[in-house]
């Protein structure tokens, strides 16, 4: 198949490994530096943070990448089993598939003599015709499916590459100033996120970071002064 001169300029946006990277980097970011400001907020020890830390990287990164796993694989097995059926209906009945199909045509616009014809065509191969129809009626690629193993592997490692971030400054320093360090590295890492997701999308990269860091911050400081809550609670 000859090429297209633009197709360069079109990035494979089929596939669930950017949904699952991005995702769980953000997730492992805003979540283990909620722990870790809570834990300051609370007057934990040093120790007691990076434990903390390392604990919830592992825990959520394994989390994220069992969840994306089993979520990917159920959707592939609901997907793979309304395509046999869409393959059963072919083979049984292809004058109503066929009467569907051009039905699909007509509504999109074009002429039901054209669209019949149009039908009859894509159902003379059958492997084409379960496409079309799949992706007609179902809004599926059969041969398109995200990889449950891929989904998972990029979840677990973009998580754990988002929750090192603020995790960095307690092995650095063990005074009460790296709170605000930690808190400084996560802005910096919502802030990359932000931008990167912007200029992959095309939007706005002052947006994009502007969203990110003000969640990011906005959830670091209410941890914060819950954890400063409990504290009091506890030395009661």
């Amino acid at each position: 198949m000859a090429s297209h001169r633009y197709d360069e300029h079109h990035r494979d946006v089929t596939g669930g490994g950017v949904r699952a990277a991005v995702f769980g980097a953000s997730d492992g970011l805003v979540s283990n530096v909620l722990l870790i400001v809570g834990l300051a907020g609370a007057d934990a020890s040093a120790p007691v943070v990076r434990a903390a830390g390392i604990a919830g990287l592992l825990a959520g990164a394994i989390s994220m990448a069992a969840g994306e796993y089993v979520s990917v694989r159920a959707q592939n097995d609901l997907v793979t089993r309304e395509v046999e059926r869409e393959r059963q209906a072919l083979a049984e009945d292809p004058e109503e598939e066929t009467e569907e199909l051009a039905e699909v045509y007509i509504e999109r616009g074009m002429d039901p003599e054209q669209a019949r014809e149009m039908a009859e065509l894509v159902m003379q191969n059958p492997d084409m015709a379960l496409e079309v129809h799949a992706r007609e009626e179902l809004g599926v690629a059969p041969n398109e499916l995200a990889s449950p193993l891929s989904s998972a592997a990029w979840s677990f490692f973009a998580f754990a590459m988002g929750a090192v971030v603020p995790l960095i400054p307690w092995f650095a320093s063990s005074s009460s100033g790296a709170v605000w360090f930690s808190v400084g590295a996560a802005v910096a890492g919502a802030a990359f996120i932000g931008a990167s997701l912007a200029l992959a999308t095309g939007h706005s990269v002052l947006r994009g970071v502007a969203r990110h860091v003000g969640i990011a911050i906005a959830a670091a400081l209410a941890i914060y002064f819950v954890g400063g809550a409990l504290g009091a609670v506890a030395d009661l």
